[in-house]
């Protein structure tokens, strides 16, 4: 197969690993990118140009979009489809995944645990949100933002507050949501690939760190997830439209309930906490998988 990797930096684990796995394979994978890939747009002709020149046609498509660039990685990304590539997760659910209040308003429309949640407009109604969410403490997040970043832990109404006004006047978007304080500081980042968890991991933050991201400075090691926990996080991933996505839940006194979907999961954390060629595994699913003209969307919707 012929494959083409969308990522910024080839040099990030994650994308080396794809890429010596598609070898290893017999298939190859060139990784372009992002925003070197320009779109030529006219009627009945969807054209790719990387480096003025273009592009011939890929077998499939895997989307490495950085957050930074969502917007135009999801353009490159559906002139692709509409060519006919394959994407092993589609530009429609990569978009939905990285909108926080989106993908929320998704998982809790077929009955997902989450956290509470609450999101407004105005300012002057932070007590009221803080309160829907049965705090303080709070936790208040940018809507776009990801590894940790823009994830605030408000303790009192007066902080919570603070925190709210200034980012409202800043005119940034954020959710705010309960604290799990049972959680512990920890995480579970289950892996789906086609429909299955392939690993999980448990997540530690790093001492006096709620955030338990690995860019936090957190630790992480393998762990057995639970029934429940393991269909919740399929059931997070078929209803988000994804082939292959990163759950992360906490374990509240209620059920494991789910603070993000990641749509470009990192491979380098969860390959060392487990030991497992999670690399080949999505290599060997876009293999059995990609046909050209098959994605769903073909970048409508």
């Amino acid at each position: 197969m012929k494959i083409a990797m969308l990522a910024r930096n080839a040099n990030l684990y994650s994308h080396r690993r794809l890429k010596e796995a598609a070898e290893a394979r017999g298939h190859t994978l060139d990784i372009l990118n992002t925003l070197r890939c320009t779109v030529h747009i006219a009627s009945h002709r969807p054209e790719v140009f990387y480096n003025g020149a273009p592009i011939s046609a890929y077998d499939a498509v895997i989307p490495r979009i950085g957050a930074s660039i969502t917007n135009y990685g999801l353009a490159i990304l559906r002139q692709f489809e509409m060519r006919g590539s394959w994407s092993l997760n589609e530009s429609v659910a990569i978009g939905r995944s990285r909108d926080k209040l989106r993908s929320l308003q998704i998982l809790a429309k077929h009955g997902l645990g989450l956290p509470l949640t609450a999101y407004a407009n105005d300012p002057k109604q932070a007590e009221e949100i803080i309160k829907a969410v049965k705090g303080p403490p709070v936790v208040i997040k940018l809507l776009e933002g990801t590894q940790g970043i823009g994830v605030v832990l408000a303790e009192t109404m007066s902080s919570a507050k603070s925190v709210i006004e200034a980012f409202r006047g800043a005119n940034v978007n954020i959710l705010v949501q309960e604290f799990i304080s049972e959680a512990g500081g920890t995480d579970i980042r289950a892996l789906v690939v086609g429909g299955k968890v392939v690993a999980a991991m448990k997540r530690t933050g790093a001492p006096d760190e709620f955030r338990s991201n690995l860019h936090r400075g957190g630790s992480a090691q393998v762990i057995k997830i639970t029934p429940e926990e393991r269909s919740t996080a399929v059931r997070a991933a078929k209803h988000m439209g994804l082939n292959v996505c990163g759950v992360d839940m906490l374990r509240s006194n209620h059920g494991p309930v789910i603070m993000e979907v990641n749509s470009s999961p990192g491979l380098e954390g969860i390959e060392s906490a487990t030991g497992k060629d999670i690399a080949g595994q999505i290599i060997d699913f876009v293999a059995a998988n990609a046909k050209g003209g098959a994605t769903k969307t073909k970048g409508r919707g």
